[in-house]
């Protein structure tokens, strides 16, 4: 089996559409949503 560019950028796109898609994931998670609304909300919180 031969390896040109063409199968690398290929992989390279799919790897890093799958590392996007685990973001979006993580970003979107429900078990991090107070987590995230507690540094969005940093900013107004000052003394």
């Amino acid at each position: 089996m031969e390896f040109d560019v063409n199968t690398l950028r290929s992989a390279a796109t799919v790897v890093s559409f799958v590392t996007f898609i685990g973001i979006l994931m993580w970003a979107y998670s429900r078990r991090n949503r107070a987590d995230f609304e507690e540094a969005a909300n940093l900013p107004f919180e000052q003394d």
